[in-house]
């Protein structure tokens, strides 16, 4: 019985392998394209009409791309077959309108029709309101405020830029000055959206709650008297160092913070301040999108990133698992490629953390200001047997101490490791009036703390070390009641029960522990009949979605990677999961994918876990899940299915 199961086994992960192999670029790196909403396109279109540039050919590309994903409703979706929501919905039917789309086109009415229905264009989001009130058709006052007075705030206060995660600083920067010219872009009569606004419904105010909302909410009533002032001291001051700020921070490739909010909003800032589009900065700016845009013939998609690093390391970390041995060409060739992509200057982390060494990893080809935990952990542990040539492997060697000693000095204080930043976690902060999308602070995460244990691990850290044994401090505090982890960064308990016990087995815990038994039992609950696992992006806002879905590929690789960390190689259930493994790869040996499983923010303001209990309360579902921002991270159906299919040939197969 296990021989054929043992052939087949050999055959899928053979085919996976060539085809990893046979998608390296040659320079290196593996990237994939990153899917998220169409939110990213229609800003793109209203980015380009706002700084007066025609391009009818790549319009009409982004059109039908927006196009192509409406649906049937007639709304746009955060995810895929994500419910319709009525931001993005208002987003792409104002950048269509304004790209020549005619309001009375059948689509175009649908579109209308769900937005009536959900309120109206009252409802939108503030990022919503700021594009519509670029383009006159929201009242600037009723935006909430923020003064570009902030950039005079030292590091040490506790409101100031630095305060804010590296995506929100990055982009709060920009929006304050955009905020204070207060720009109206004119358009035809007939791109208006008046018919939009319900007679019956008010223009909605973001609302903060508990004594920091009361309090916010007072400041910023003083923020908008100081507006209204006719003298404004050190306004001119405060845009001219906020400008030089935003000069100083766009990477290599003209991109700011290697994601699209920041972007964008900068080239605004800039054209607003004076600086024409063939200002070198400007120029940089606009053409840098052409290498976060995938184009064919007929459609053009606007990416909110890129991951070569991140997708580099993880199929390294998964060739490796299936026996690709480190002295293999292309290992080599990866390996070179990641050495060189090393960060060693100081970004933005450094401010609140001065004395620490640079040597991290950004998730981008160019993102020197925010290298980030995760993507150095697995970078260190695709590095971490390598094997080069005699000055190539001291080279390696440098760059795994130089990484080792920055991943340490980003611990926090309670043990485990955010993002981007050590200690951003004013939690008050995302009670102003303004934040009510995405999140705004990095506190530490359990899915990112588990990679570093499983990094240092890999290293030979064991729990005796006092690095180790806060990190699982924090770990198991976070536990859920019900034996799981919530994933920040990925979907969702599903991926932080699959980054936590591989961690802890790296680390030496004990695996016969009640802690683990309760994990382990909470993924057995919750196999699906076919063998697979898969969580909604939903399950961020709905408990009864918590742990349930379709199958996917890269979640039932999760979900077995954690149940093998823990020598569950001969529970049914596993073998169940690496057939549905075996028998959905497609024909060309890899893994469809079309559900999303990455997680950018949650939408939960603070960028840490909301309780269950509170998300039981349900009264914070319809705000959550209109702030959160998903991801398809389309390497993600192959490298994770590979490592776990790697991993147990070894593990079962192995011992046989």
């Amino acid at each position: 019985m296990i021989e054929p199961k043992r052939n087949i086994l050999d055959i899928v992960i053979k085919r996976a392998t060539d085809y990893a192999l046979g998608i390296q670029h040659q320079e290196g790196y593996w990237i994939a394209p990153l899917d998220s909403n169409s939110t990213m396109e229609a800003e793109f279109l209203l980015l380009l009409y706002f700084l007066g540039i025609h391009d009818e050919v790549r319009q009409q590309k982004i059109v039908n791309h927006i196009l192509k994903h409406q649906q049937e409703d007639g709304s746009w979706s955060l995810y895929f077959q994500g419910s319709g929501d009525l931001s993005t919905t208002v987003e792409c039917y104002f950048a269509l309108m304004l790209s020549g789309v005619s309001k009375d086109a059948p689509n175009m009415k649908l579109a209308r029709e769900f937005i009536i229905a959900k309120g109206g264009i009252a409802k939108v989001r503030v990022f919503t309101q700021i594009w519509l009130a670029l383009f006159g058709q929201w009242s600037w006052q009723q935006i909430p405020t923020l003064l570009p007075e902030i950039i005079f705030l030292p590091s040490w206060f506790p409101f100031n830029v630095y305060a804010f995660a590296s995506w929100a600083r990055a982009t709060v920067v920009p929006l304050t000055i955009v905020m204070a010219e207060r720009p109206v872009c004119a358009i035809p009569n007939h791109c208006a959206l008046t018919d939009l606004f319900l007679q019956d419904a008010m223009p909605q105010k973001a609302q903060g709650h508990g004594i920091w909302g009361v309090i916010f909410k007072v400041i910023e009533k003083g923020f908008k008297l100081y507006e209204r002032m006719p003298w404004k001291p050190g306004r001119r001051l405060a845009i001219k160092k906020s400008i030089q700020w935003i000069i100083d921070h766009q990477e290599a490739d003209g991109s700011w913070g290697g994601i699209q909010p920041p972007w964008v909003y900068s080239l605004i800032a800039l054209k607003l301040t004076g600086h024409s589009l063939e200002h070198p900065v400007m120029r940089k700016g606009i053409d840098g999108f052409d290498s976060f845009s995938i184009e064919d013939n007929e459609t053009m998609q606007v990416q909110a990133c890129v991951s070569p690093v991140w997708d580099t390391s993880l199929m390294i970390n998964a060739l490796k698992e299936v026996g690709v041995e480190s002295s293999h060409p292309q290992i080599q060739s990866a390996c070179r490629w990641l050495i060189k992509k090393q960060i060693l200057v100081g970004g933005d982390w450094s401010i609140q953390n001065p004395k620490l060494s640079p040597g991290g990893w950004a998730f981008e080809f160019e993102n020197a200001n925010y290298p980030d935990i995760d993507d150095t952990a697995e970078v260190l542990m695709a590095l971490w047997h390598a094997s080069l040539s005699e000055s190539e492997n001291v080279q390696c060697k440098v760059a795994i101490k130089t990484g080792t000693q920055w991943l340490l000095g980003m611990q926090g204080k309670n043990g485990g490791w955010a993002a981007f930043d050590r200690e951003n976690n004013n939690f008050f902060l995302a009670k102003f009036p303004f934040f009510d999308f995405g999140e705004i602070l990095d506190p530490p995460s359990v899915d990112v703390t588990a990679h570093v244990l499983e990094a240092l691990g890999m290293m030979g850290y064991t729990r005796d070390n006092p690095v180790i044994k806060r990190a699982l401090d924090y770990i198991y505090q976070e536990q859920e009641p019900n034996g799981s982890w919530f994933g920040r960064w990925g979907v969702n308990y599903i991926y932080g029960i699959g980054t936590v016990l591989p961690a802890l087995r790296a680390v030496g815990e004990d695996i016969t522990s009640p802690t683990i038994q309760k994990a382990i039992q909470w993924l057995l609950a919750h196999q699906n009949a076919d063998g697979g696992w898969g969580e909604s992006c939903a399950s961020y806002v709905d408990v009864t979605q918590h742990g349930c879905g379709p199958s996917t590929p890269s979640q039932t690789a999760w979900a077995l990677l954690a149940l093998m960390a823990v020598d569950q190689y001969e529970h049914p259930a596993v073998h169940k999961g690496i057939d549905y493994l075996c028998d959905t790869m497609n024909v060309q040996g890899t893994w469809d994918e079309d559900h999303y499983t990455g997680c950018g923010f949650p939408g939960y303001g603070e960028g840490q876990r909301k309780s269950i209990a509170s998300l039981q309360e349900g009264h914070l579902k319809d705000a959550i899940a209109s702030a959160g921002f998903m991801i398809n991270y389309n390497l993600y159906r192959h490298c994770w299915p590979l490592m776990a299919l790697g991993r147990y040939q070894k593990g079962w197969f192995g011992n046989k």
